[in-house]
């Protein structure tokens, strides 16, 4: 019996003293002030400035705009906090980093979550639905600032990158292309054209005789013609063998005799 509750005591005490730890150490962490993730909020403090104005009061545009910038604060530091938190989750699980931080990010987490609670019903008030879209605008808002930053800085980073590294595709002076002339017939009016046109005429060379054969360009002579009368044909032995119209012709000869 002895033997038994021993080790039962033995477990009591320990799960009782995990159990004062814990709840003592929870009761010194609630009442620790942790220090704020973000350090301040400007836009919500001028928003709140304006709102409170009486004399004389702000204008409904005004407002708007102030609150337009207040939600455009808390769209960044949404992102932040998504960006951070993996980030923070990751070097707290290797112990890089202590608790007071990342509890410090959670307390940030939640009064992110009230800031953007507070936002819309303030925008309700102004528009009925506008604190359904007024997130999204001011996320566009910050896109075109990002690349109107960016367009307005291009001058001067380009002149950085130009003195650091030199001045990249200079102006090269290149000749002018010169007109090619192609040979061509002479226009009309000129000599050459009238001297072209009485040769055509002529039918031959301008300085060629009449009745001299003209030269090819080639150096070729045409083939003579042959003539339509009949002729022997020698063979090789000496004799001459007449053609078939020779020896019609002598017998049309001997009839005549």
């Amino acid at each position: 019996m002895a033997s038994v509750l021993v080790p039962v005591l033995y477990v009591g005490i320990v799960i009782s003293s995990l159990l004062l730890f814990s709840h003592f150490s929870r009761k010194r962490s609630a009442g620790k002030l942790y220090e704020p993730y973000f350090s301040s909020h400007p836009e919500r403090d001028v928003y709140v400035s304006l709102l409170q104005k009486t004399d004389p009061p702000a204008h409904e545009a005004l407002l708007k705009a102030a609150l337009v910038r207040r939600a455009m604060t808390d769209v960044s530091r949404v992102v932040r906090l998504r960006e951070d938190k993996p980030a923070l989750q990751n070097l707290l699980q290797k112990g890089s980093i202590g608790d007071d931080l990342w509890n410090s990010l959670l307390q940030a987490e939640k009064e992110l979550e009230a800031e953007i609670m507070e936002v819309v019903a303030e925008a309700n008030t102004f528009v009925e639905g506008w604190g359904t879209i007024i997130f999204q605008s001011a996320g566009e808002m910050i896109a075109n600032e990002k690349m109107r930053t960016v367009y307005e800085e291009t001058p001067a980073s380009r002149e950085k990158k130009e003195q650091k590294y030199g001045k990249v595709g200079a102006k090269i002076d290149l000749p002018l292309p010169q007109p090619v002339l192609m040979p061509g017939p002479p226009p009309p009016g000129h000599p050459a054209h009238a001297a072209a046109l009485a040769a055509a005429a002529a039918g031959g060379a301008p300085n060629s005789a009449p009745g001299t054969p003209v030269k090819p360009p080639n150096n070729l002579m045409p083939p003579r013609a042959t003539s339509t009368k009949p002729e022997s044909v020698a063979s090789s032995d000496g004799e001459s063998h007449d053609t078939p119209s020779s020896k019609s012709s002598k017998k049309k000869g001997k009839k005549r005799k």
